[in-house]
């Protein structure tokens, strides 16, 4: 058997319950600075996406002159097989 220790129930002696602990209400400078917080987080992710961004626009060139250099050699190795190239789709 478990030792739980019983529910605690805040009453005033006439029966009624006492009224609710006030809530926290943190001061003004805690609230600017989570603020702040927030905002420094918002920024690094933007600059984040940002950089990411940056590095995908740069490598499409390089994509397409890969793309043409394997062109380049898919049409020698044609030629020097002595083929005409057929339509390359697979259907």
């Amino acid at each position: 058997m478990e030792n739980r220790r019983p529910p605690i129930i805040d009453m005033t002696p006439d029966g009624r319950f006492a009224a609710p602990p006030a809530s926290f209400q943190p001061a003004w400078p805690i609230k600017l600075g989570a603020i702040a917080v927030i905002v420094a987080v918002t920024t690094g992710f933007l600059a984040l996406a940002a950089l990411f961004l940056w590095i995908a626009l740069w490598l499409i060139p390089i994509a397409l002159i890969a793309g043409g250099v394997a062109y380049v050699a898919l049409r020698f190795q044609m030629w020097r097989l002595g083929r005409a190239p057929r339509n390359l789709r697979p259907f």
